[in-house]
């Protein structure tokens, strides 16, 4: 398996707003901006507002906000008029979402009673990314410590911010498009026309919205339509107590559906030195060890943005540590044998990436280098007139932010937050 070639730095031409504010509920307290771990918020004129080139989707401003002012994006469920055929691609973190749930095919079935065609585990793909990570780790073709890209606000993360760590990453396809293309090939096998064909996705989180929408790692986009898990619970539950008869659909292993929650993938490499972390900030804390050259002798990292893991997205409706703890319990019923990908005579090359991500310059001051160079001496004047106590007052996330809107022309001079502070500064 050929090692991937090396990265090329370029600047995304468009951003998809996967987080929408509503102004009338924004209160601008602030409290979004100083979490967001890119500094993509901004609060001016008593109201937020996102730099969506820097927006990695890890949910955070949503998880954070007690005015609900933000909403995730998503497919309405009104979508599904737009396909004769039907798929539903159902994450591991799912089956958390339901109380008392014994039996992973009663989920599956409900979603066939309210509308979809067939349905496909995203966990069941999870487990031969699983079988090819493995082939990568013994060959060596990646750089150690391996980072897993199935978390696409990580993988953005790395893109905009950790340039240094992109020959790290698994050039693996993440499970979802994974899913995506086994489901669409199987249905074609029935008999189904390709133009009938409609993928859905159900997700947790705002960046697997971002990243199933922008084509992360793959030429086009393999999935047609992302809906959110708490729209589908609603649906499916009521559904679910009606049902009569109730098919064997599931095909993955406990391997597959541990993956929705923190260390469910890492565990599954087996024989490897690995760690796992949750959580925006303890997994910025380990890409900057990385960066700064630790944790070398840790072979395999898996990160999740969301706290326990795909079972913490905000899309979900149940208590993250309570979802985890129901599919943990679910694991115990599946069989343990791994599903691996001689049994669908595919070669690991078809859950490769089949592009390199870019990576984003979106901190850099200017096209131009020199006058780039130019504004970081003027951002390092600037920077000398400032308390650095990062308080926020001045609608940026730290004083390093705000001296970059000012030279970046993102603010006037004559702002009123300038001006205050050269106030400040005559009175010293």
């Amino acid at each position: 398996m050929a090692k991937k070639s090396q990265i090329k730095c370029v600047l995304d031409e468009k951003a998809l707003h996967t987080v929408m504010l509503d102004p009338d509920k924004c209160r601008g307290c602030v409290t979004c901006m100083k979490r967001c771990p890119t500094e993509a918020i901004r609060v001016r004129g008593g109201k937020a507002s996102v730099a969506y080139e820097r927006c990695i989707g890890c949910g955070e401003c949503i998880r954070l906000c007690r005015y609900q002012a933000k909403k995730p994006s998503h497919d309405s469920w009104d979508t599904l008029a737009d396909f004769k055929y039907k798929i539903a691609l159902v994450a591991p973190s799912f089956y958390g979402q339901f109380n008392n749930l014994e039996d992973i095919d009663t989920v599956l079935n409900g979603l066939l009673a309210v509308g979809f065609d067939d349905v496909c585990e995203v966990g069941e793909a999870a487990e031969y990314v699983t079988d090819v990570t493995r082939r990568i780790m013994s060959e060596g073709s990646i750089p150690a410590p391996v980072i897993s890209t199935a978390c696409p606000a990580i993988l953005e993360l790395i893109l905009m911010k950790y340039h240094d760590l992109s020959e790290n990453l698994l050039s693996t396809l993440a499970p979802v498009d994974v899913a995506a293309k086994l489901a669409r090939e199987r249905a074609i096998e029935k008999g189904v026309p390709a133009e009938d064909i409609g993928i859905y996705f159900i997700s947790p989180c705002p960046a697997k919205v971002f990243a199933l929408k922008m084509g992360l790692g793959v030429e086009r986009p393999y999935v047609d339509r992302v809906l959110s898990v708490a729209d589908a619970y609603m649906r499916v539950v009521p559904a679910m107590e009606k049902l009569t008869e109730i098919k064997p659909l599931c095909r993955m292993s406990a391997n597959g559906l541990s993956w929705g929650i923190s260390r469910g993938e890492a565990n599954a490499t087996k024989g490897i030195k690995t760690i796992a972390a949750d959580g925006v900030e303890q997994c910025v804390k380990i890409l900057e060890a990385l960066e700064d050259g630790g944790l070398r002798d840790i072979e395999f990292i898996e990160l999740n943005a969301c706290v326990s893991g795909c079972v913490g997205g905000v899309m979900n409706v149940e208590n993250p540590f309570v979802a985890r703890s129901r599919v943990h319990y679910l694991t115990r019923k599946l069989k343990k044998e791994l599903n691996t990908i001689e049994s669908l005579g595919k070669s690991p090359e078809w859950f490769m990436w089949e592009q390199n991500p870019r990576l984003k310059d979106v901190f850099k001051l200017d096209e131009n280098r020199l006058a780039a160079l130019g504004k970081l001496m003027e951002k390092e004047e600037i920077l000398k007139t400032l308390p650095m106590v990062d308080c926020g007052l001045c609608g940026a996330p730290s004083c390093t932010a705000f001296a970059e809107d000012l030279v970046g022309g993102v603010i006037p001079r004559d702002s009123v937050c300038v001006r205050r502070q050269a106030e400040n500064l005559s009175k010293k």
